[in-house]
């Protein structure tokens, strides 16, 4: 997968935006960060990595144990990394819309009440 194709995977979500000039490069839902891209490992390894919420800590968990994600640095809880080089669209796609349907969720009932209807994920 390049990171063109995960970024417009990202750009398909309702109402994601892309961070500005100056900012984190990273994926927003209502001003809240849902995808991040690159991590100390990606800059060690020279590869394309990022950063997603799971649904919590046991998936994280689950998905560095089985090798299909690592724990990304200056990262907590249930953020995982993602290195893009082999990364299957399907999962990437379900990752990102469990990521994004996390943060979304986490928002205030305003600003969900604000954002373009979400489909089902």
């Amino acid at each position: 997968m390049t990171r063109g194709e995960f970024d417009a995977l990202c750009a398909a979500r309702p109402g994601a935006v892309r961070s500005g000039p100056g900012e984190l490069d990273s994926w927003k839902i209502g001003g809240k960060m849902f995808a991040c891209w690159g991590d100390g490992e990606a800059r060690a390894t020279n590869t394309d990595t990022v950063v997603v919420a799971t649904p919590d800590r046991e998936t994280a968990e689950m998905l560095v144990e089985a090798g299909a994600a690592h724990w990304p640095p200056y990262f907590r809880g249930a953020w995982v990394g993602l290195t893009l080089d082999g990364l299957d669209p399907e999962e990437a796609r379900h990752r990102i819309a469990v990521s994004y349907g996390r943060v979304r969720a986490g928002l205030t009932k305003r600003a969900q009440a604000e954002l373009p209807p979400m489909e089902e994920i």
